[in-house]
C-alpha cells in the first residue's frame, strides 16, 4: 500500500492520478478537507481508503497505524505532501507542529516499516538565493529561509541530516508549482489561476511593481513547474531506492511574471492588459526576485523526461481544465 498525505491537494492529487495511470489503486489518502471544495479533487481518483489527518496522526502517536490499514496491508511507501504551505502564516507553533513534528513522526514510522519515504521540502528553504539553488545535502545548514514556512521545512531537512536518515529518504524541493486542482488554495493559488479569474472578471491583470532597480515591473523571475511534471518527478523516486537525499523539482529555467501573464492572456484569447501595482510593504523585505532550480542532481538520478514549456502547460491548464471546469482524472 502507498500512503499519500495531502492526497487531495494540488501535488498530492496529481501524484494519485499518475499512480492510477500506472495501475496503482492500493492507496490510502490522508488529508484535511475542511470547509473548502478540496474534496472535489478526490472524486475522479481511485484509492482504497481515505483518512482525515487528525485521525491518522492519532494512529501514529499510538504506534497503531499498521494494525488499522485496510485489509491488513503493509506499507510499501509513504509520499508525504501534507503541510501548511502558506508563506504568510504567522503562527510559528502551528507550522512547527504541522510541518516538522508531524513529518518527523511519519518518517520514523515509514523507516520502522522499511517503507520508501518521499517528502515535500520546499524551495522556500533557499531564502533569497544567497547560497544558490543547488540541492546539495552538505549545504543545508548554510541556507537561511526568509519566512517561517520555509524554516519549518528547513527544520525537518536538518533533522533528517543530523539524525543520519537523509541518505535513506527523499526530500523534494518544489519550486513554483501550478496546474489543475489548486482552487482550494485561497491566496496561495498560482498566478495562472488568479490571472484567469481576474482577466475573466475585468479583462486585465494586476502584477506587482518591482522595488529593485535591476528588475523591471513584472520582470521578477520564478522557476515554474507544471503539476503534471512535478508529480512525474516525484514518482521517479518511488522505485529508485538508491537515489536518496534532497532533490530540486523545477523547470531549471526562469520565467518572468510578464511572460507567464502573456501565456494566460493567449490561452484565454484576450488582449494583454497589465496594470502594475505597488507591492505591500509587509512583504517587500521577504519577497524573492529570483528562483531557479538547479536540476543537475535529479537528471543524474535518471529523470530524463522534458519539462513542459510554460506556454504549453498554461494552455493545457486553462483550455482543458479551467474553462470546462474539470479536475485531474476527469
Amino acid at each position: 500500500m502507498i500512503i499519500v498525505t495531502g492526497g487531495a491537494g494540488l501535488i498530492g492529487s496529481a501524484v494519485v492520478e499518475q499512480l492510477n495511470r500506472l495501475g496503482r489503486e492500493d492507496i490510502l489518502i490522508v488529508d484535511h478537507l475542511g470547509h473548502a471544495d478540496k474534496w472535489r479533487n478526490l472524486v475522479p481518483l481511485h484509492f482504497l481508503d481515505y483518512m482525515e489527518k487528525d485521525s491518522f496522526e492519532l494512529l501514529l502517536d499510538g504506534n497503531s497505524l499498521t494494525g488499522r490499514l485496510p485489509g491488513g496491508k503493509t506499507i510499501d511507501a509513504v509520499i508525504h505532501l501534507g503541510a501548511c504551505s502558506a508563506t504568510t502564516e504567522p503562527d510559528a507553533t502551528y507550522l512547527i507542529r504541522n510541518n516538522f513534528e508531524y513529518s518527523r513522526k511519519l518518517a520514523l514510522t515509514a523507516l520502522a516499516a522499511d517503507a520508501r519515504f518521499i517528502y515535500a521540502s520546499s524551495a522556500a528553504t533557499y531564502g533569497d538565493g544567497e547560497h544558490g539553488f543547488v540541492d546539495d545535502d552538505g549545504q543545508i545548514q548554510m541556507l537561511r529561509p526568509m519566512n517561517m514556512y520555509g524554516y519549518s521545512k528547513q527544520l525537518f531537512d536538518l533533522w533528517a541530516l543530523r539524525h543520519g536518515v537523509l541518505d535513506r529518504i527523499v526530500g523534494i524541493k518544489y519550486f513554483n508549482v501550478y496546474g489543475p486542482n489548486e482552487q482550494h488554495k485561497g491566496e496561495m493559488r498560482s498566478l495562472v489561476l488568479k490571472a484567469y479569474e481576474q482577466i475573466g472578471a475585468t479583462g486585465s491583470l494586476r502584477l506587482f511593481k518591482s522595488h529593485r532597480p535591476e528588475y523591471g515591473d513584472g520582470e521578477q523571475l520564478r522557476d515554474f513547474i507544471y503539476v503534471k511534471d512535478a508529480a512525474a518527478m516525484t514518482l521517479h523516486f518511488l522505485d529508485k531506492k538508491t537515489s536518496n537525499g534532497i532533490f530540486n523539482v523545477g523547470g531549471g529555467t526562469t520565467v518572468s511574471w510578464n511572460r507567464l501573464a502573456r501565456a494566460v492572456f493567449c490561452a484565454m484569447e484576450r488582449p494583454v492588459t497589465i496594470d502594475y501595482i505597488d507591492m505591500p510593504e509587509s512583504i517587500r523585505d521577504t519577497y524573492q526576485y529570483l528562483t531557479c532550480a538547479d536540476t543537475v542532481k535529479i537528471r543524474a538520478a535518471g529523470y530524463s523526461s522534458p519539462v513542459t514549456p510554460v506556454e504549453e502547460a498554461v494552455s493545457d491548464y486553462i483550455r482543458n481544465y479551467l474553462i470546462p471546469g474539470k479536475r485531474l482524472g476527469d
